[in-house]
């Protein structure tokens, strides 16, 4: 009987050890749930399979997390284990960024300066509420260059839930980020557009920061069209899309045939307009007003063509982004936030690759965007809300609305208007059937399938500026808010280049289960008594039956 048992628990151990050393070979893990949260994407895996040497990657949580963390801790290393599956040089580690209490402060202050700055979290523990300093980020390695990945993604009024669901659906897409900027050695070319009283440079840094890690940037001066208009179109075509921000003076027949013939020849193009002249700083005066003019582009006719219109007109919306005003001499000036009408907050639908899992937009004095009719496919990414409504120019503003109480009744049945259309097609030229301006070599009138995005609002793109310096793109200094807008543009010109790989890691959407904290207070000691005391109890009657056994088996 002894040996029969001895050579079964042989057999047994000699079987697991044969599991273990083919399991050491061969990596498969099933992914059984439902929205396949585990199963990492084909475009995922494409990226991480280009890494020939060692991608490090530090993550930055570590140890005594809170709940909500610890959750997107295991989320974090269970995506990295899948992508060191799929490629033997991805290793990873869990950093406690914190871990020396000496030099804390210091440490601190070192982790804010490279941009990652930490996240207060509140703790409540069985009636006792306290502070902790957590640092959700990861850093990636390789070959001597590092990448920022933020792991934590907050969202305006999100909950708890809803801010880890939005963290953990956008895991992937960050990491994935991470290595596009990593493993790109080729790099498509983006034309900054100038020489129509665009946007000072100043106020594009942060955006044309944060793309000149996917893009090559220049600059292309339009003005130089008149003199050698051949070049400048040659110049053009070089690049691979242009981004027209915010002009304020109109463009001239030959300006419009150079970018015509830019965009039949298969350009990419972002206009980033404002059709009504209107801004903040002009209401900042002794009447506290200004009168919105429409600001004439001379590009009617053009998007035309392409089958939309920029209605000049102003948008005005229940769902606004605040402004501050000082109330108040000297040093008793208070700084109050006060809801402006003429700021939409946009919130995305998540509908289309472009606008999915983004934080809302701030649009500024934003017209409308009509479509028309034509063989195109047009594509509203963003819209007023539902309280919303247009209102014609000229029009005087001024800043005595704020102490008026907006009469809802009046925006019923007036939202939902188009801020931000993609526009896709053959694009053929607009001056088909058409005196052209001027003679071109090569000018062509039948395009290929193309895209460009127009949207309602030049300071979509606009950087703001502390004592000189830009600040990133959508936050505002005065609310101390931060907006998506630097998503949304970011998004948009990958789609428009057609880099879907990132969009396509976008569109995944997990849905992840948390506890809830009521009902972990209310039955705590019940779950204690069935995880502790139970396996004891099971442990004792194993004992006594086992006993019971041999004492028959022996007796026999």
């Amino acid at each position: 009987m002894k040996k029969k048992i001895i050579l079964a628990l042989v057999k047994g151990v000699l079987v697991l050890l044969i599991i273990n050393l083919v399991s050491s070979y061969f990596y498969k893990r099933f992914d059984l749930t439902e929205d396949k949260r585990y199963t990492i994407s084909k475009e995922a895996i494409s990226l991480v399979s280009k890494f020939d040497s060692p991608v490090i990657i530090d993550v930055l949580l570590e140890e005594n997390l809170p709940a909500e963390f610890s959750k997107l801790q295991t989320e974090t290393v269970l995506l990295l284990e899948q992508f060191a599956s799929k490629n033997k040089n991805i290793k990873f580690d869990l950093v406690d960024p914190l871990e020396s209490n000496a030099s804390r402060e210091e440490t601190l202050a070192e982790l804010q300066q490279i941009g990652l700055t930490p996240a207060n979290v509140t703790i409540e523990e069985e009636g006792k509420i306290s502070q902790e300093l957590v640092f959700p980020w990861a850093m990636v390695n390789h070959n001597n260059k590092t990448v920022r990945v933020p792991l934590l993604k907050n969202k305006l009024g999100a909950s708890s839930e809803d801010r880890i669901n939005n963290s953990v659906q956008q895991l992937e897409y960050a990491f994935a980020d991470a290595f596009t900027k990593l493993a790109t050695k080729q790099k498509k070319r983006v034309a900054v557009l100038k020489g129509n009283g665009e946007l000072n440079d100043i106020y594009l840094t942060d955006y044309l920061s944060s793309i000149r890690e996917y893009y090559n940037i220049g600059a292309i001066t339009l003005d130089s069209v008149s003199n050698n208009p051949q070049k400048v179109l040659e110049q053009l075509k070089s690049f691979d899309l242009a981004l027209i921000a915010k002009p304020t003076e109109p463009f001239t027949e030959e300006e419009k045939y150079i970018i015509d013939q830019y965009i039949v020849n298969g350009g990419k193009s972002m206009w980033l307009l404002d059709p009504v002249i209107m801004e903040m700083d002009s209401l900042f005066n002794e009447n506290g007003s200004a009168l919105a003019l429409r600001r004439e582009l001379n590009l009617d006719d053009f998007f035309f063509k392409y089958g939309v219109r920029l209605n000049p007109v102003l948008v005005n919306d229940l769902y606004n982004t605040p402004i501050v005003l000082a109330s108040g001499e000297a040093n008793e000036s208070q700084y109050n936030p006060l809801p402006w009408i003429y700021h939409p907050m946009v919130f995305s639908k998540n509908d289309h690759p472009i606008n999915t899992n983004i934080e809302a937009s701030r649009f500024q004095f934003t017209s409308i965007i009509d479509t028309l009719s034509n063989p195109s496919k047009k594509t509203v990414l963003l819209q007023s809300s539902s309280l919303s409504k247009p209102e014609g120019t000229p029009k005087p503003i001024s800043l005595n609305i704020l102490s008026k109480k907006p009469n809802k009744e009046q925006y019923l049945g007036k939202g939902n208007l188009p801020l931000a259309v993609l526009v896709e097609g053959d694009f053929n030229s607009v001056y088909t059937n058409r005196i052209k301006p001027l003679k071109l070599k090569g000018s062509i009138e039948k395009g290929v399938n193309n895209k460009l995005l127009v949207v309602a609002d030049g300071d979509i793109i606009k950087n703001q500026l502390r004592n000189g310096n830009p600040l990133p793109l959508g936050y505002d200094k005065w609310t101390n808010n931060t907006y998506g807008n630097k998503e949304f543009l970011i998004n948009s010109i990958n789609y428009l280049l057609d880099d879907t790989g990132l969009i396509n890691i976008r569109n995944k959407k997990v849905s992840i289960p948390l506890l809830d904290v009521q009902k972990i207070s209310d039955y705590k000691f019940k779950w204690q008594l069935i995880n502790i005391g139970l396996p004891i109890v099971l442990v004792l009657l194993f004992g006594m039956g086992f006993s019971y056994y041999r004492k028959i088996s022996y007796a026999a």
